[in-house]
C-alpha cells in the first residue's frame, strides 16, 4: 500500500469536487437497508473502515452514529468538514483496535488498495472483532477477479472558482495475479483560470468470490455473497457477514 495514491495525500482537498458527496446518494440508501437486515437486533452504531473523505458517511450519518478510521490524515480532514458530528479516527484497517464493538461494520472501496490476501484476512478480523455478536459487516469492493472488466470513466465537478475533471483507464497488466491497476489523468483549474494536469496510478487487489468468502469465514463470520445494483465504479457483487452470538 505505501503511501497511497496521490489523490487521498496531495490532491485530497481537490476531493469534493473530484468525487461529491451527493453523488453517493442511491447507493448510501441501499447500504443502509442491508445492514439492519442482515443484523440480529438494531443498528445504531456503525464503524466504517477505509472512510475516505466521508462521502457515503454523510448520508449514512442520517440512520447511524458513525465512527470513521481512515490512514490518510489529509482524507479525514476532507470528511471532518463534511461530518464534523462523526468521530474520526486516523488508523489503518488491517492493524486497528479500538476496544470497543458496533452493531455493524461496514467497508467500501478502501478495500480495493489491499493487494494480497494475508492483508485481506487483517482487515477481516479487524471487521470481525469491531462487530458485536448478532452485528453485521458489509464489504463493498470494486471488482472481483471473475467481475473485472477493463474499461474508462470520467467525471469530476466544478465548484465555485475551482474544478477538476479526470480521466479513469482500468486495467489489468497481468490476468494470473492479484491486482489490477487504475490510472488516472487529471486536470486543475485554479481559481487564477490556469490549468494544469498531473497523473497518478492506483494499484487494486482483484481476489476471486471463493477466496472473499474463505477469509470471512476463517475470520469467525457466517458470510454470503450478493448482487448489488450500484453502477460504475462499484461493481456487481458484495460481501453481507454475520458475527454469530
Amino acid at each position: 500500500m505505501a503511501d497511497g495514491p496521490r489523490l487521498y495525500r496531495e490532491f485530497a482537498s481537490w476531493w469534493p469536487i473530484f468525487s461529491a458527496p451527493e453523488d453517493y446518494a442511491g447507493e448510501a440508501a441501499e447500504y443502509r437497508k442491508l445492514l439492519p437486515d442482515a443484523a440480529d437486533g438494531e443498528v445504531r452504531t456503525m464503524l466504517e473502515l477505509g472512510s475516505g473523505g466521508g462521502n457515503n458517511a454523510s448520508h449514512l450519518k442520517r440512520a447511524f452514529e458513525l465512527t470513521l478510521v481512515d490512514r490518510s490524515p489529509e482524507m479525514l480532514a476532507v470528511s471532518r468538514r463534511l461530518n464534523p458530528e462523526c468521530e474520526h479516527i486516523e488508523a489503518d484497517m488491517r492493524t486497528v483496535r479500538l476496544g470497543r464493538t458496533f452493531d455493524a461494520v461496514f467497508v467500501h472501496d478502501a478495500v480495493a488498495y489491499i493487494t494480497d490476501l494475508a492483508d485481506l484476512a487483517m482487515v477481516a478480523e479487524t471487521a470481525y472483532v469491531h462487530c458485536r455478536p448478532g452485528g453485521a459487516a458489509l464489504f463493498v469492493p470494486d471488482w472481483l477477479r471473475g467481475t473485472f472488466e477493463p474499461g474508462t470513466q470520467w467525471g469530476g465537478h466544478d465548484a465555485g472558482d475551482r474544478a477538476i475533471r479526470y480521466l479513469e483507464w482500468r486495467w489489468d497488466p497481468d490476468p494470473d495475479d492479484d491486482t489490477y491497476v487504475m490510472d488516472f489523468a487529471y486536470l486543475f483549474r485554479e481559481p487564477d483560470g490556469s490549468l494544469h494536469a498531473e497523473s497518478d496510478r492506483h494499484e487494486c487487489g482483484l481476489f476471486a468470490e471463493a477466496a472473499w468468502l474463505e477469509i470471512l469465514r476463517s475470520a469467525g463470520f457466517e458470510a454470503e455473497a450478493i448482487g448489488v445494483h450500484l453502477g460504475e465504479p462499484v461493481g456487481s457483487r458484495a460481501f453481507l457477514a454475520r458475527r454469530p452470538r
